[in-house]
């Protein structure tokens, strides 16, 4: 029997992506709440090309470790991303490190849902700023 590892998997999406194929990969984690529900929704991945703040992406980072997270900050070729769903940290890696950007997240009734509108971003800025408050937004959250 030949067990395949999320690594694996992961690997094998970033090879089709730089193909030029676009990738559906379900996630799981809480640490883009509420914006990516893990374990309920997919993400659509395509080749990077141009990244920014505010970008969700697919990287490599602290050279041991996948995880798709928004970007917080660029500084030349250093790259600082924060999943919306934590409350502190912070991962790094190279512009290089990036595999994929997340265009869409496909819901648990396969709709698929354009993250860069006009709403979402600006979502995920006030979001952003509440991290002070997300603790508390996150438990009233996760009750609901």
């Amino acid at each position: 029997m030949n067990i395949v590892t999320d690594r694996e998997i992961i690997e094998e999406a970033i090879r089709l992506v730089r193909e030029g194929v676009s990738v559906t990969l379900p996630v799981n984690g809480n640490s883009m709440l509420p914006f990516i529900i893990g374990g309920k929704e997919s993400v659509i991945l395509h080749s990077p090309g141009q990244t920014s703040v505010g970008d969700v992406v697919l990287t490599w980072v602290d050279n041991n470790r996948y995880v798709i997270h928004r970007i917080i900050s660029i500084d030349g070729e250093c790259v600082t991303l924060m999943g919306d769903g934590n409350l502190i940290g912070t991962e790094h890696c190279k512009l290089n490190d990036i595999r994929a950007i997340v265009t869409h997240v496909v819901d648990d009734k396969e709709c698929t849902h354009y993250i860069y509108n006009r709403w979402r971003k600006l979502g995920a800025k006030l979001w952003f700023w509440l991290r002070p408050t997300r603790k508390y937004l996150l438990a009233i959250y996760r009750r609901l």
